[in-house]
Protein backbone atom coordinates (compact mmCIF):
# COMPACT_ATOMS: atom_id res chain seq x y z
CA UNK A 1 0.00 0.00 0.00
CA UNK A 2 2.78 2.43 0.89
CA UNK A 3 4.48 1.71 -2.45
CA UNK A 4 1.22 2.27 -4.30
CA UNK A 5 0.64 5.56 -2.49
CA UNK A 6 4.19 6.66 -3.25
CA UNK A 7 3.71 5.85 -6.93
CA UNK A 8 0.37 7.69 -7.02
CA UNK A 9 1.85 10.75 -5.27
CA UNK A 10 4.82 10.75 -7.66
CA UNK A 11 2.51 10.54 -10.67
CA UNK A 12 0.35 13.35 -9.30
CA UNK A 13 3.44 15.49 -8.73
CA UNK A 14 4.68 14.88 -12.28
CA UNK A 15 1.26 15.74 -13.72
CA UNK A 16 1.15 18.89 -11.61
CA UNK A 17 4.59 19.96 -12.75
CA UNK A 18 3.68 19.25 -16.37
CA UNK A 19 0.49 21.32 -16.13
CA UNK A 20 2.38 24.12 -14.39
CA UNK A 21 5.06 24.14 -17.09
CA UNK A 22 2.45 24.20 -19.83
CA UNK A 23 0.63 27.03 -18.10
CA UNK A 24 3.84 29.02 -18.12
CA UNK A 25 4.43 28.45 -21.84
CA UNK A 26 3.37 31.40 -23.98
CA UNK A 27 2.90 31.70 -27.72
CA UNK A 28 3.22 35.16 -29.26
CA UNK A 29 2.52 36.55 -32.73
CA UNK A 30 4.23 39.79 -33.70
CA UNK A 31 3.03 42.12 -36.47
CA UNK A 32 5.82 44.53 -37.37
CA UNK A 33 7.01 47.57 -39.21
CA UNK A 34 10.68 47.13 -40.06
CA UNK A 35 13.46 49.43 -41.25
CA UNK A 36 16.63 47.91 -42.77
CA UNK A 37 19.81 49.90 -43.41
CA UNK A 38 21.57 47.77 -46.02
CA UNK A 39 25.21 48.15 -47.11
CA UNK A 40 25.54 46.71 -50.65
CA UNK A 41 29.40 46.68 -50.65
CA UNK A 42 29.59 48.04 -54.20
CA UNK A 43 32.09 50.87 -54.60
CA UNK A 44 30.21 54.03 -55.53
CA UNK A 45 26.83 52.82 -54.23
CA UNK A 46 25.79 54.21 -50.86
CA UNK A 47 24.00 52.26 -48.17
CA UNK A 48 20.31 51.76 -48.84
CA UNK A 49 17.29 52.37 -46.59
CA UNK A 50 14.59 49.72 -46.91
CA UNK A 51 11.13 50.10 -45.36
CA UNK A 52 8.86 47.14 -44.94
CA UNK A 53 7.32 44.80 -42.43
CA UNK A 54 6.23 41.30 -41.67
CA UNK A 55 5.71 39.09 -38.70
CA UNK A 56 7.19 36.68 -36.23
CA UNK A 57 6.01 33.88 -33.96
CA UNK A 58 7.69 32.94 -30.68
CA UNK A 59 7.05 30.01 -28.37
CA UNK A 60 8.32 30.65 -24.82
CA UNK A 61 9.20 27.99 -22.27
CA UNK A 62 8.84 28.92 -18.58
CA UNK A 63 8.42 32.55 -19.75
CA UNK A 64 12.18 33.04 -20.15
CA UNK A 65 13.51 31.05 -23.10
CA UNK A 66 11.81 31.09 -26.47
CA UNK A 67 12.21 29.90 -30.05
CA UNK A 68 11.39 32.45 -32.74
CA UNK A 69 10.53 32.35 -36.45
CA UNK A 70 10.92 35.75 -38.12
CA UNK A 71 9.84 36.81 -41.65
CA UNK A 72 10.32 40.35 -43.00
CA UNK A 73 9.88 41.86 -46.46
CA UNK A 74 11.12 45.23 -47.75
CA UNK A 75 9.95 47.34 -50.68
CA UNK A 76 12.03 48.38 -53.68
CA UNK A 77 14.72 51.03 -53.63
CA UNK A 78 16.58 52.43 -56.65
CA UNK A 79 20.36 52.76 -56.89
CA UNK A 80 22.78 53.77 -59.65
CA UNK A 81 26.43 53.09 -60.44
CA UNK A 82 28.57 55.07 -62.90
CA UNK A 83 31.68 53.71 -64.66
CA UNK A 84 33.79 56.34 -66.42
CA UNK A 85 35.84 53.70 -68.23
CA UNK A 86 35.17 50.06 -69.15
CA UNK A 87 35.88 47.57 -66.36
CA UNK A 88 37.09 44.01 -66.85
CA UNK A 89 36.20 41.67 -63.98
CA UNK A 90 38.39 38.54 -64.18
CA UNK A 91 36.21 35.49 -64.56
CA UNK A 92 32.98 37.48 -64.65
CA UNK A 93 32.88 39.57 -67.81
CA UNK A 94 33.07 43.20 -68.90
CA UNK A 95 31.25 46.35 -67.77
CA UNK A 96 31.10 49.06 -70.47
CA UNK A 97 31.46 52.70 -69.45
CA UNK A 98 28.15 54.29 -68.48
CA UNK A 99 25.60 54.78 -65.72
CA UNK A 100 23.43 51.83 -64.71
CA UNK A 101 20.34 51.96 -62.52
CA UNK A 102 18.41 49.14 -60.91
CA UNK A 103 15.77 48.50 -58.30
CA UNK A 104 15.93 45.95 -55.54
CA UNK A 105 13.73 44.61 -52.76
CA UNK A 106 14.62 42.23 -49.95
CA UNK A 107 13.14 39.37 -47.90
CA UNK A 108 14.55 37.71 -44.78
CA UNK A 109 13.61 34.46 -43.05
CA UNK A 110 15.28 33.82 -39.70
CA UNK A 111 14.99 31.35 -36.80
CA UNK A 112 16.63 31.10 -33.39
CA UNK A 113 16.56 31.45 -29.60
CA UNK A 114 15.22 34.36 -27.57
CA UNK A 115 15.93 35.14 -23.90
CA UNK A 116 13.84 37.67 -21.99
CA UNK A 117 13.33 39.07 -18.50
CA UNK A 118 9.63 38.39 -17.73
CA UNK A 119 8.87 41.42 -15.55
CA UNK A 120 5.16 42.35 -15.38
CA UNK A 121 5.16 45.58 -17.41
CA UNK A 122 8.45 45.93 -19.31
CA UNK A 123 10.09 42.86 -20.84
CA UNK A 124 13.63 43.31 -22.23
CA UNK A 125 14.87 40.52 -24.48
CA UNK A 126 17.85 39.40 -26.53
CA UNK A 127 17.99 37.18 -29.59
CA UNK A 128 20.29 35.48 -32.08
CA UNK A 129 18.58 34.42 -35.32
CA UNK A 130 19.95 32.43 -38.24
CA UNK A 131 18.60 31.79 -41.71
CA UNK A 132 18.66 33.31 -45.17
CA UNK A 133 17.56 36.25 -47.26
CA UNK A 134 16.97 37.23 -50.86
CA UNK A 135 17.27 40.43 -52.87
CA UNK A 136 16.88 40.97 -56.59
CA UNK A 137 19.05 44.10 -56.49
CA UNK A 138 22.28 42.44 -57.62
CA UNK A 139 20.55 40.47 -60.38
CA UNK A 140 18.76 43.60 -61.61
CA UNK A 141 22.04 45.53 -61.66
CA UNK A 142 23.65 42.77 -63.71
CA UNK A 143 20.71 42.84 -66.14
CA UNK A 144 21.01 46.61 -66.52
CA UNK A 145 24.74 46.29 -67.24
CA UNK A 146 24.15 43.52 -69.77
CA UNK A 147 21.45 45.53 -71.53
CA UNK A 148 24.11 48.22 -71.98
CA UNK A 149 26.47 45.77 -73.65
CA UNK A 150 28.08 44.12 -70.63
CA UNK A 151 28.64 40.43 -69.93
CA UNK A 152 28.13 40.12 -66.17
CA UNK A 153 26.58 36.96 -64.70
CA UNK A 154 24.96 37.09 -61.24
CA UNK A 155 22.81 34.16 -60.09
CA UNK A 156 19.80 34.52 -57.81
CA UNK A 157 21.09 34.20 -54.24
CA UNK A 158 19.71 33.05 -50.88
CA UNK A 159 22.80 33.55 -48.70
CA UNK A 160 23.40 32.90 -45.02
CA UNK A 161 21.92 35.70 -42.91
CA UNK A 162 22.27 36.40 -39.18
CA UNK A 163 20.50 38.85 -36.87
CA UNK A 164 21.71 39.51 -33.32
CA UNK A 165 20.34 42.08 -30.92
CA UNK A 166 17.41 42.72 -28.63
CA UNK A 167 14.64 45.05 -27.64
CA UNK A 168 11.90 45.97 -25.19
CA UNK A 169 8.21 45.01 -25.02
CA UNK A 170 5.57 46.98 -23.09
CA UNK A 171 2.57 45.01 -21.83
CA UNK A 172 -0.78 46.69 -22.51
CA UNK A 173 -2.99 43.86 -21.31
CA UNK A 174 -2.84 40.14 -20.64
CA UNK A 175 -3.18 39.47 -24.39
CA UNK A 176 -1.55 42.49 -26.04
CA UNK A 177 1.86 44.17 -25.88
CA UNK A 178 3.69 46.85 -27.82
CA UNK A 179 7.20 46.24 -29.10
CA UNK A 180 8.74 49.65 -28.48
CA UNK A 181 11.88 48.73 -30.33
CA UNK A 182 13.88 45.77 -31.57
CA UNK A 183 17.41 46.60 -32.72
CA UNK A 184 19.50 44.04 -34.59
CA UNK A 185 22.86 43.82 -36.27
CA UNK A 186 22.22 41.93 -39.51
CA UNK A 187 24.94 40.09 -41.44
CA UNK A 188 24.24 39.05 -45.04
CA UNK A 189 26.62 37.25 -47.39
CA UNK A 190 25.71 38.33 -50.92
CA UNK A 191 28.34 38.10 -53.65
CA UNK A 192 27.88 41.20 -55.80
CA UNK A 193 28.56 41.29 -59.56
CA UNK A 194 31.39 43.82 -59.35
CA UNK A 195 33.70 42.53 -56.62
CA UNK A 196 34.30 39.34 -54.66
CA UNK A 197 33.13 40.94 -51.40
CA UNK A 198 30.52 38.78 -49.72
CA UNK A 199 29.91 40.28 -46.26
CA UNK A 200 27.40 43.09 -45.72
CA UNK A 201 27.06 44.64 -42.26
CA UNK A 202 23.54 45.99 -41.84
CA UNK A 203 21.18 47.39 -39.19
CA UNK A 204 17.53 46.53 -38.55
CA UNK A 205 14.79 48.12 -36.45
CA UNK A 206 11.40 46.53 -35.82
CA UNK A 207 8.39 47.78 -33.90
CA UNK A 208 4.75 46.77 -33.70
CA UNK A 209 2.03 44.89 -31.85
CA UNK A 210 2.29 41.54 -30.07
CA UNK A 211 -0.67 39.22 -29.52
CA UNK A 212 -0.19 36.72 -26.70
CA UNK A 213 -1.87 33.31 -26.43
Amino acid sequence: MRLSRTILLSMALLVGLSVSARAQDRFEIFGAYSYLHFSPTITGVNSRSFNGGGGAATLYFLKIFGVKADFMGYGSTTFSRTFNTPVIIPGNGIIPAGTYSAQGNMFTYLFGPVLRIPTPLIKPFGEVLFGGSNTNGYVNLSNAINQGGGTIATPNQHPFTLAAGGGVDLSVSHRVAIRLGEFDYVLTRYTNPLTSTNNQNNFRYCGGVIFKF
